[in-house]
């Protein structure tokens, strides 16, 4: 239920950021593919698993950013959670770029959405629904395809610096 008489917040957009960076998160590059047959990509850490039965996962996109428009045209999606070693592939794709996908190899996967080479884990998603989120849309994807390697480390983002797995 929302409460639309909630009193406004007292707090600031910074200090919001600065409370949700306690929360570490994956780092995670959303790629589709445009009618045009552009390759589009961005890096995300919104991202979550949401249901086992159908397998479903979302990811939220800034109705402002550049690449918005072709996200929200296209029926289909791709995840590729990064290794600890591609904080270079993070900064490609979270800068103004245009041709992203011309510094990493790449390949297009079953659902048509490029797939990123040494990738962590791939996951391959139709469009479920798409829900309001504030600035943000919420595209939740049907699982369709995946793949993973065991061999890497998770690239991870915590307190707005990128961060890796202790040693065990």
């Amino acid at each position: 239920m929302v409460d639309d008489q909630a009193p406004a917040t007292s707090f600031s957009n910074r200090d919001f950021r600065n409370v949700m960076g306690c929360f570490a998160t994956g780092v995670t590059v959303v790629t589709t593919c445009g009618a045009a047959g552009e390759l589009v990509g961005m890096t995300a850490n919104s991202f979550s698993a949401v249901s086992l039965q159908p397998p479903l996962v979302l990811f939220c996109i800034d109705r402002g950013a550049n690449c918005f428009a072709v996200f929200e045209a296209a029926d289909s999606f791709a995840v590729n959670i990064l290794t600890a070693e591609q904080t270079n592939i993070s900064a490609i794709f979270s800068s103004n770029d245009d041709d992203r996908f011309a510094k990493v190899g790449s390949h297009i996967g079953r659902t048509g959405a490029p797939i990123l080479e040494q990738a962590l884990a791939t996951i391959e998603c139709t469009v479920h629904a798409r829900y309001d989120g504030g600035d943000h849309e919420i595209v939740l994807g049907h699982v369709r395809q995946m793949h993973m390697r065991q061999d890497q480390q998770p690239l991870l983002y915590y307190a707005g610096s990128y961060s890796t797995l202790a040693a065990t």
